[in-house]
Formats: C-alpha cells, sequence, structure tokens
C-alpha cells in the first residue's frame, strides 16, 4: 500500500548510514589531531544520525516493509578540517533537499505520517548544516588559530591531570 514511502525511507536509512560513517570517520581524525570541539562534534551528529535510521526503520516496519541497510555513499578519506566541514555542510544541505522532496511525494501519496518525520528530519538537517557552516565561517575569519585554540584546550586538560588541578610541584 505504501511501498513509494518505504523506498523514500530506505533512499533516507542509506543516506542517514552514510553520514553516520562519514562523521565517526571525521570524529577519530579530528580526535587524533586533538580538535576535541569539531570531533565532539561530529560524534553528536553521528549519534543523532543513528537515532534517525531507528526512526525511519520503525516507520519502515509500521508499513509492513523491510529495512535495508546500506550506505548510500563510501566514507570519503578526508582528514583536512576544512574539507570535512565543506563535505558536511553540503551533504547536510543535500539531505534537507531531499527529505523536503520526498514529504511532498508522501503528502500526494496520502502518507501523512512518513510526510510528518521527513519534515522533522528537514530541521534537524538544517540544524547540523548551520552548525557545520559556524565551524567554517569560524575558520574562515580566524584560520589555523582557530584550531590551534581547540588544541591548546586539550593539552591544559592534559597537563591539568586526572583530577582538572595543577599537578603538585
Amino acid at each position: 500500500m505504501h511501498e513509494k514511502s518505504v523506498e523514500l525511507l530506505n533512499k533516507a536509512v542509506a543516506d542517514e548510514m552514510s553520514a553516520v560513517h562519514q562523521y565517526m570517520y571525521f570524529h577519530f581524525h579530528c580526535d587524533d589531531q586533538g580538535l576535541d570541539l569539531l570531533a565532539g562534534l561530529f560524534k553528536r551528529t553521528a549519534i543523532e544520525e543513528m537515532m534517525h535510521v531507528e526512526m525511519l526503520a520503525e516507520r519502515i516496519l509500521f508499513l509492513k516493509g523491510d529495512v535495508e541497510m546500506v550506505c548510500a555513499l563510501p566514507v570519503e578519506k578526508l582528514t583536512d578540517v576544512k574539507a570535512m566541514l565543506e563535505l558536511s555542510a553540503r551533504l547536510e544541505k543535500e539531505s534537507a533537499l531531499d527529505y523536503n522532496r520526498w514529504a511532498n511525494e508522501c503528502a500526494a501519496n496520502a502518507d501523512s505520517a512518513t510526510k510528518k518525520i521527513f519534515e522533522e528530519l528537514v530541521q534537524q538537517e538544517e540544524r547540523h548544516f548551520d552548525q557545520y557552516d559556524t565551524e567554517l565561517e569560524h575558520l574562515t575569519s580566524l584560520g589555523t588559530s582557530y584550531l590551534a585554540l581547540q588544541s591548546i584546550e586539550r593539552s591544559k586538560r592534559q597537563a591539568a591531570g586526572p583530577g582538572g588541578g595543577m599537578p603538585p610541584h
């Protein structure tokens, strides 16, 4: 009955699974570079994308479809922070556009519940886009100093030791 909705939901699952893999890859590399704030942003976004997969899968199963656990895109092996942020912003913007179109398709097929899910996803993907776009603006305006500040914060925490205070002299 809702074959088109299941098809669109599975496309979204593939996009979200790709995002999880990409953002965790970026998380690992930012963490390795000592960029804790960006590493945390990528990790939090990956977790939110996993929650999107869960929401989509629940709807697919409700519609008596089967969840296709595939990735739409392979992980792009980027380690340059600017390239990471540019790709992330582009992916989020494209997802928001797709989900908006798919919400309209679901409405045309008399599936308002799936339409609502896609509309919620549009808002969340736009928020992710805004986060990455803001980070790109910081990097553009402050340059590598912005990244150095994140690295310095990690060094300060590590020097402070496990209790957070300064080590004894």
